[in-house]
């Protein structure tokens, strides 16, 4: 029985540098092998599963922080994802179903992937939520979270724009009823009310691009556009180049691109949610849960942003983003 090999475990000692993120290596942590690093005693398996959508190299950070913790503490990392709903929870319900130590799960599809979760949890494994799900892990006895407050980071920046001058706003949505991007533009829409929501395919960018485009075109009252994704970002930027548009662009996320953008003064500036941070984290946690027994948060979200990226700290930042961290 599961509580009972956890009541058994010895107790790990974990120092402070550990916990340390700056001391952690962007490249390391082998996915389906054990870690290398300088985790000692049993060998965890811990299983990662995520809604990331093909070609979005901003899982690409999460996955990097999730290796670094994996490889300094010298557990197994399996990874998964898969965009749609149903197929995550299937993927989920797979660990389960193999009796992995631990899984970290993003909600960003809470009322099919959530059961699948809760599984888990009913089974003795312990769970950590992380990047999405914000407003719903309790629900399925998850005692963790990692992310950031997307109302919060919404209203930010509608907030911003307000007070920019901003007289019309465009929110770009990539992947329509993905909970933390409907609430990341409807707190966009609270801080500043003349917001208008734009649907789009965000695995095709030509597409992306074009549709934003015509937007600017029809509408050139849109003073910004915010996106929320730093690849859409890029498309908005095509997009105003191609239409002549004066319109200010605000994303969420960081790629290297976007960065020298923002220091370029091309992005006005970005919400940054530090996915590799909750890469890192997901993995420390449930390790610390597995051999100390630890919860951390005390039941409430751990909060990695929102993180504000604009001109005045962009040259500090834009060495992590180049080297895929952040």
């Amino acid at each position: 029985m599961r509580t009972t090999r956890r009541s058994l475990r010895a107790v790990v000692a974990v120092s402070a540098a550990a916990l340390a993120l700056s001391a952690c290596s962007s490249q390391g942590g082998a996915q389906n092998e054990p870690g290398g690093g300088g985790g000692g005693g049993e060998d965890y398996t811990i299983a990662m599963i995520t809604h990331e959508a093909p070609g979005d190299a901003f899982w690409d950070k999460i996955r990097s922080g999730a290796n670094a913790a994996a490889d300094s503490l010298g557990v197994t990392l399996n990874y998964s994802n898969a965009p749609a709903a149903g197929e995550q929870a299937t993927l989920v319900q797979n660990q389960v179903d193999s009796n992995v130590d631990g899984i970290a799960v993003t909600l960003a599809y809470p009322d099919q992937v959530g059961p699948a979760a809760q599984s888990a949890v009913e089974g003795g494994i312990p769970v950590v939520a992380f990047n999405s799900g914000i407003d719903d892990y309790l629900d399925y006895g998850i005692p963790m979270y990692f992310g950031s407050n997307e109302q919060l980071a919404g209203r930010t920046v509608g907030e911003r724009i307000g007070a920019d001058g901003g007289q019309k706003a465009l929110c770009v949505i990539q992947e329509q009823g993905q909970v933390a991007l409907e609430t990341r533009c409807a707190g966009v829409t609270e801080g500043f009310p003349n917001t208008e929501i734009l649907y789009v395919n965000g695995t095709d960018l030509p597409a992306v691009q074009q549709t934003i485009g015509s937007s600017l075109q029809t509408d050139p009252s849109v003073t910004h556009i915010v996106t929320l994704g730093a690849q859409v970002a890029q498309a908005a930027q095509a997009a105003k180049g191609d239409t002549g548009s004066q319109a200010e662009i605000v994303t969420f996320d960081l790629n290297p691109e976007v960065a020298q953008a923002i220091q370029a003064g091309d992005i006005a500036f970005s919400v940054d949610q530090q996915p590799y941070v909750q890469g890192y984290m997901a993995v420390q946690a449930l390790y610390l849960n597995l051999t100390n027994g630890n919860d951390i948060g005390g039941g409430q979200p751990v909060l990695t942003g929102p993180s504000i990226v604009d001109e005045s700290n962009i040259d500090v930042i834009l060495p992590y983003a180049e080297n895929n961290t952040r």
